[in-house]
């Protein structure tokens, strides 16, 4: 019995195939009017480089780029059926895939921050609610891309005298030409490893971008804690590449100006291994957030 478990960010693609364990990737998702036909070609992509060959039973998406629009998720599930040669599609938001990959029992909060940043809340009773995810204009505080950006903006600041040095300047990066970019989130996200760098080093402003970011990841965890029932503790896990690449930089100020009932806890896995869960499992207290595309052959 073959089954498919895909993570689709903004990075990155991610594919693995069970039980074999093979995996492959594909280019991560992009912003544009064709940007569902490359979400079915990164698939193929790290299908054929998973050498996924023959009959799939299940296969279960977490995508960045879920498709909103009326009836197009249940459309692209069809069309990733025929893609893959699959029984059955599991389709939902890589906000699920996050929590369903970082805390197995189904309760809590569990923050995914890479490129972006979307905020899942489960209680006891699955009941959820979301949080941010509102994409690189309109929301993503604390993400990568926040980061970035304001990195960014603080270099054009020094640089024209506008603002205070910083060490950040010292990049050969013209930010202005990133306007340019094809990849333009994906390419200021990039930069948000430097302002962790400066940060570390003790430059003022990166420090100071730091903190803020932390304050705004732990203001969403805030108002998602506040959406669950009751009043004890409520496990609160960051998943994602930038706690993945930030660690107790970012954790420490985060924990730092969380309210009392937030207790951070570790992941159990990643949103591959949620997509995992939710390929060979029960879809638990996911159901509501999934759409299934059973595909007769």
């Amino acid at each position: 019995m073959t089954r498919i478990a895909i993570d689709g960010g903004q990075s990155a693609l991610r594919l693995r195939v069970l039980p074999s364990g093979r995996t492959g990737q594909g280019p991560g998702y992009t912003h544009g009017p064709d940007a569902v036909s490359k979400l079915l070609d990164a698939i193929r992509i790290a299908a054929a480089e998973a050498e996924v060959d023959g009959q799939v039973d299940v296969v279960a998406l977490g995508l960045t780029g879920y498709p909103q629009a009326h009836g197009a998720a249940e459309r692209f599930a069809a069309d990733v059926a025929e893609l893959l040669d699959a029984g059955e599609v599991r389709l939902t938001q890589d906000m699920v895939t996050a929590h369903a990959g970082a805390l197995p029992d189904g309760y809590g909060v569990v923050v995914a921050a890479g490129t972006g940043l979307v905020c899942l809340a489960v209680d006891r009773d699955g009941t959820w609610r979301k949080l941010d995810g509102h994409g690189y204009l309109f929301g993503d505080a604390g993400s990568a891309f926040a980061i970035g950006r304001a990195g960014l903006v603080a270099v054009q600041r020094a640089r024209d005298g506008r603002g205070p040095m910083t060490k950040l300047a010292d990049t050969a990066l013209d930010p202005v030409a990133l306007y340019r970019s094809t990849t333009l989130v994906d390419d200021v996200a990039r930069f948000a490893p430097e302002v962790l760098r400066c940060a570390g080093e003790g430059d003022p402003v990166a420090v100071e971008l730091l903190v803020r970011a932390a304050g705004d990841i732990a203001e969403t965890i805030g108002a998602a804690v506040a959406q669950l029932a009751g009043e004890g503790p409520v496990p609160v896990a960051c998943v994602g590449g930038l706690f993945d690449g930030a660690g107790e930089q970012l954790l420490t100020p985060v924990r730092e100006a969380l309210p009392g009932r937030a207790r951070l806890t570790v992941a159990a896995g990643n949103s591959l291994d949620g997509a995992e869960r939710l390929a060979t499992g029960s879809v638990g207290p996911y159901a509501d957030l999934i759409v299934a595309h059973p595909h007769p052959r």
